[in-house]
């Protein structure tokens, strides 16, 4: 059992796609850039996905401490939580960009290609 197992996740990274070829669109069609709109939305999905996809109520094992069946939950869990409040304050009337939240775009960009890679090529179910 691995820290995402469920194909609930699987859309959210669809609608994250969707959301890149609608900026695509954007630009080439209409010249207008939304990319800081879709980084903050896409976030805010990914945060909520990875949130939702650990079953926040698994939180309530952590009464009897950290073993290895609830690390990875507490790991997604904090994740998802600092993707969702990057996403909330990188919208451009917000705008606060610290070190901290462009990290965080990056770990969950290479969490998403790792997911996708091995649930396209690699997984044979």
């Amino acid at each position: 059992k691995g820290i995402i197992t469920h194909d609930k996740f699987f859309i959210v990274l669809s609608l994250v796609s969707i959301l890149g070829f609608i900026g695509i669109v954007s630009e080439t069609i209409f010249n207008y850039s939304l990319t800081p709109y879709i980084e903050s939305i896409w976030l805010l999905i990914i945060g909520v996905g990875l949130i939702y996809e650990t079953k926040f109520s698994a939180l309530i094992s952590l009464k009897n401490g950290l073993n290895q069946e609830n690390f990875p939950i507490v790991v997604t869990e904090v994740i998802g939580l600092i993707a969702f409040l990057s996403g909330t304050f990188s919208f451009p009337p917000i705008k606060i960009s610290t070190p901290g939240f462009l990290a965080i775009k990056g770990i969950v960009s290479i969490i998403e290609i790792v997911i996708i890679f091995i649930q396209t090529w690699i997984s044979k179910e």
